[in-house]
């Protein structure tokens, strides 16, 4: 069976078996503060697991875009260098909400694997939960007793908690899994060694390949356990695991997931696969990099220098670095492979063919990048190495290298080998943890368990209302970054939770009676459930309160929100339907949209854009709210799915006028309550995007008074002349013509001072002395005449200056060829002499300067230089 034959099978059996077959979540999550990547297959539905949705389905299942490369599970490093760790990876998975539980679990995946796949029964392994004595819990008989109906007790292996006791987190739900293993070694390799002793030993050929989860329990903040009231099945099959046992191979990469990609990056740097293990791993890392590369831009995320973006920066960095070292690819080569990608994947994921001319731009833009940082890291590396004492590089200058230029240890490595260095790994390692530990004490959260306090589901009414009575349902205390504050779920809320680029809402929290006040500072969303967060608790949370926004603050930022849909629709007439928003954040204060668009656009575009919003504006369109429409009805109103979003079954459009789209957050009644509109900045973030930020309503208005002020201020410079812009243009031009006259009376100047020094000259032991002091003398002027003189006297002469300008000393030093060559350094002569005006500096052997802090020293420094020029012993 192909991979795409595989993938398919999957779905159709668990829809034969009554499972809604629902598409891959993006890749990259925005809305999550916990998570930055789609990790595992269950990670769309955490919030139905949490209790804080209900399931629209209780049977589901998908092939889920995955990526692990940071945190609890970290394979970046492991990648290339095995047969089956990857980053991006798919997960196949099926998942019960309260519906079948551990009988159905294992009958299916067993029929799947053995009935409709073909995979041989006596190469099949189990494992159960053994129990954990500490937890009060016991061994997972129930599951081991089905196992029991396909498989002899002795292929049912117990597992420990580390490997058979799932956890989401810290806190939350878990319970016992069951894994799936199988041995694909040959069969005179299992004659030899059981594949019974080689399960969980991290064998590259005897490898699980599907876990079963069987969510039972909550993990509270104690530690201790408690039943879940709905149990849950979360099931994830690694698919490239899969691919390799359904085909015969023995490692992931001879799957035809990876070959063609493999063969296509063979035919670009003339290597063969098979031949040698260095490049072998070389093209391994490469296969799986660029995978993760394309479906990260693909869903939004580009790489950059901060959280998602730096992931996938240092992901594409390491494939380069691979390609460079073990590839000989000196030029840019990974986005020529984008179109074997598509080939193998862009059936099932048809986005990438969709997003084929962003994803190729960055990837090229990103490759040049990194090569010239390479080039420059290999500069610093060549420059370090004989300053180094001894054969070790510091601990710190390797650190530097890979911290500030991206420039990798093993490459550092390889370099010092060829000059018989080596890294001081212990100092590295501990620059990394100290990093490391920064990262954590900036990211640590701790947070308490959520104390109920009324029962009920939480309802947003922000839509309709600014101000609504309500009650806390529950409540916990966090603490981050030593700051403390709580989360409070409210029963009925009209504030906004931060989502989709729309900044929360700010308000308060008042008691029927009016007797208390709790101040709401923000309201973010956790798990697709709104918190509120602020820094005390009422003194009674079971009271009833009234919740009410801050009106101004959210009407701002309506008029923001509202404005950047009007703004992409006049992108897209003026620029070009290929405008696609990549991004957007609108707060009270201003709205930034990123959206692709291949260069700056002309003031003249920015112009027409401006105009377009601002007569959209003055049409006073209402707004058109419609809640609850089916995906594939709004899109055939014109409304734009964005990639990299997940939308639900039903979507809520908004409709201005002609600009219609997929929205969630909350809008101006009417365009006319804008006011003004106004770009203030376009600049590019990346290859192939753009971003603008501008201003509405109040913050316009500020952002044109500041205009007319600055206008005003310039028109009084001027003697308050009609016209400033003719003004401005007369007083540049008088300007340039007064820099002309002061260049002529400079270099009459430095003619004159030239030939001053010239008058002066001293013999010391036959070498022409020219010296100068100048109580006010610009340093440029110096230089020249150094050179002059240098010109007119090639051989045997010495130029000592010392000169004062701003109130800062400066020397300067000029030697013949000849002298030169007889030993003298201007350099450390300048860096002597440096000392007596507090300062430092140095220079070439002919030429140097130096400059301080000390006047007072500037005679005596001169004086030095000369003394250095006659205790010289000269040929």
């Amino acid at each position: 069976m192909t991979s795409k034959e595989i993938r398919q099978s999957f779905k159709q059996f668990f829809q034969s078996k009554q499972h809604r077959i629902v598409p891959s979540a993006p890749m990259v999550i925005k809305d999550d503060p916990t998570l930055m990547f789609t990790n595992a297959g269950m990670n769309q539905f955490k919030d139905i697991i949490l209790g804080n949705a209900p399931a629209k389905y209780t049977r589901v299942a998908d092939s889920q875009k995955c990526l692990r490369v940071s945190g609890k599970h970290n394979d970046l490093e492991e990648v290339g260098h095995d047969t089956y760790h990857h980053t991006m990876f798919e997960m196949l998975g099926n998942w019960s909400f309260g519906d079948y539980f551990k009988r159905e679990a294992i009958a299916w995946a067993w029929e799947y694997l053995t009935e409709v796949l073909k995979l041989d029964r006596e190469r099949l392994y189990v494992t159960v939960f053994e129990g954990a004595k500490e937890e009060g819990l016991a061994r997972d008989d129930e599951a081991a007793s089905y196992w029991e109906r396909y498989l002899p007790k002795g292929r049912i292996i117990n597992g420990n908690k580390h490997d058979n006791f799932w956890e989401m987190g810290d806190t939350g739900p878990c319970g016992p899994c069951s894994e799936i293993h199988i041995d694909i070694r040959p069969d005179s390799e299992r004659e030899k060694v059981s594949g019974l002793a080689l399960v969980n030993r991290s064998h590259p050929q005897v490898i699980e390949i599907w876990n079963l989860v069987f969510m039972q329990y909550n993990r509270k903040a104690d530690g201790s356990l408690e039943p879940l009231p709905a149990k849950v099945i979360d099931t994830g099959m690694g698919f490239e695991r899969l691919c390799m046992a359904v085909q015969g191979k023995l490692s992931n990469y001879d799957t035809d997931l990876f070959q063609p990609i493999i063969c296509k990056i063979g035919e670009i740097s003339g290597g063969k696969y098979g031949e040698d293990e260095k490049t072998d791993i070389a093209m391994r890392v490469i296969a799986d990099h660029l995978r993760t590369i394309a479906f990260s831009i693909t869903d939004g995320q580009l790489p950059s220098n901060a959280k998602a973006g730096y992931v996938i920066r240092r992901i594409l960095r390491r494939a380069v670095r691979y390609g460079y070292t073990f590839l000989g690819m000196h030029e840019p080569f990974m986005f020529r492979l984008i179109p074997t990608l598509l080939a193998v994947m862009g059936d099932a994921y048809p986005e990438l063919a969709a997003q084929q001319t962003l994803i190729v731009k960055v990837m090229k833009e990103e490759e040049e990048s990194f090569l010239r940082t390479l080039d420059t890291g290999i500069r610093m590396l060549e420059k370090s190495i004989p300053e180094s004492k001894g054969e070790y590089l510091s601990g710190e200058v390797a650190f530097q290298l890979y911290d500030t230029f991206g420039f990798p240890i093993d490459l550092t490595e390889l370099i010092l080998r060829e000059h018989d260095m080596r890294v001081d790994l212990a100092g590295f390692d501990a620059e990394m943890q100290k990093q490391k530990e920064r990262a954590r004490n900036a990211a640590a959260t701790e947070t308490g368990d959520w104390i109920k306090v009324h029962e009920g589901e939480p309802a947003f009414v922000g839509y309709d209302e600014t101000a609504c009575s309500t009650r806390i349902l529950r409540y916990r205390a966090v603490k981050q970054k030593n700051k403390s504050y709580y989360q409070l779920v409210l029963s009925r809320s009209p504030f906004y939770a931060e989502m989709g680029g729309q900044a929360g809402d700010s308000g308060r929290l008042t008691t029927a009676d009016g007797s208390e006040q709790i101040v709401i500072f923000d309201t973010k969303r956790e798990n697709n459930l709104a918190v509120h967060l602020s820094e005390k608790l009422p003194v009674n949370p079971a009271a009833e309160f009234v919740a009410r926004i801050d009106a101004e603050k959210r009407t701002a930022t309506e008029c923001n929100h509202t404005a950047t849909h009007l703004m992409h629709a006049a992108l897209r007439e003026v620029l070009g339907t290929h405008v696609e928003q990549k991004g957007s954040y609108v707060s009270s204060e201003l709205l930034r949209f990123d959206f692709s668009h291949f260069r700056k656009m002309t003031p003249q575009e920015i112009r027409a854009v401006e105009r377009k919003v601002t007569a959209a504006i003055r049409s006073n369109f209402a707004i058109e709210e419609h809640r609850h429409v089916p995906l594939e009805e709004a899109k055939a109103q014109g409304a734009m799915a964005l990639f990299g979003e997940k939308y639900g079954d039903e979507v809520r459009t908004v409709r201005f006028g002609s600009s219609i789209e997929l929205c969630g957050g909350t809008h101006i009644s009417s365009t006319g309550r804008i006011g003004t509109f106004r770009i203030i900045s376009e600049s590019a973030i990346s290859a192939g995007v753009r971003r603008i930020e501008a201003v509405t309503a109040k913050g316009c208005e500020e952002y044109l008074y500041a205009g007319e002020d600055a206008i005003l201020e310039i028109r009084n410079l001027l003697n308050n002349v009609p016209d400033i812009v003719q003004g401005v243009h007369r007083l540049l031009s008088e300007n340039e013509e007064m820099k002309k006259q002061v260049q002529q009376f400079m270099k009459e100047k430095s003619e004159h001072l030239k030939q001053y020094i010239i008058e002066k000259r001293e013999e010391v032991n036959g070498i022409s002395l020219f010296c100068a002091e100048l109580p006010e003398g610009a340093p440029e002027m110096v230089k020249d005449i150094a050179f002059q003189l240098k010109s007119l006297y090639p051989v045997k002469m010495m130029f000592a200056a010392g000169t004062v300008a701003n109130g800062k000393p400066s020397l300067t030093v000029m030697l013949s060829d000849d002298l030169v060559a007889g030993g003298l350094h201007a350099g450390n002569m300048v860096r002597e002499a440096a000392k007596l005006i507090r300062g430092g500096g140095g220079g070439q052997p002919h030429f140097a300067t130096a400059g301080g802090k000390d006047p007072d020293g500037l005679h005596a420094a001169v004086e030095a230089i000369v003394q250095k020029l006659k205790e010289a012993e000269m040929p």
